[in-house]
């Protein structure tokens, strides 16, 4: 008898879940917004824009000295770099690359392109060599160049201009 109570009941559960019907809900939402928004935006310059560029030198064995700069304006913005060469400074490495390779006249020679290194050499009473030649001999073959009359180096206009030597004992200005 329960056999018949328990499918009774079943068949009872299965027709009510048939027969019943969904729940149906309808909604209606309406929502409105109404922003009005003013601004207002002042520029009095531009920010710079100009930037000097970063100029290097990769070790401290190079001869050149690195300048850079930049100007910004409202409107425009101008930015250079360069670098310049120290002919002193490769002038010493030079010598010293020679000196180092057991070639001490050349080494000497290299040094005397520079006025005061001539007119030192000069006052020191070891004249500068020249074609291969040293000492006195040197000294008459740069008599005849022109280069030495009384003892004081004769530079030329343009060297005047870069570098002082001595004249009669005196530093030139």
């Amino acid at each position: 008898m329960t056999k018949k109570i328990a499918t009774a009941v079943l068949f009872v559960m299965a027709l009510s879940t048939a027969v019943a019907e969904p729940i149906v809900t309808d909604s209606t939402s309406r929502s409105y917004s109404d922003t009005t928004s003013n601004s207002t935006t002042t520029v009095k310059s531009p920010p710079p824009t100009a930037v000097a560029p970063a100029i290097t030198t990769i070790n401290n064995d190079v001869c050149a000295t690195a300048a850079s700069g930049a100007v910004q304006t409202q409107i425009l913005g101008i930015s250079l770099g360069t670098t310049v060469r120290d002919m002193n400074c490769e002038r010493i490495k030079l010598s010293k690359n020679l000196y180092d390779m057991g070639m001490k006249v050349a080494a000497v020679a290299t040094l005397c392109q520079d006025d005061r290194v001539f007119q030192a050499m000069i006052d020191a009473g070891t004249p500068c060599p020249v074609q291969g030649k040293i000492g006195e001999s040197a000294k008459e073959i740069w008599k005849a160049k022109g280069r030495i009359k009384d003892e004081t180096v004769i530079q030329t206009s343009e060297k005047a201009k870069e570098q002082p030597i001595r004249e009669s004992g005196e530093e030139k200005k």
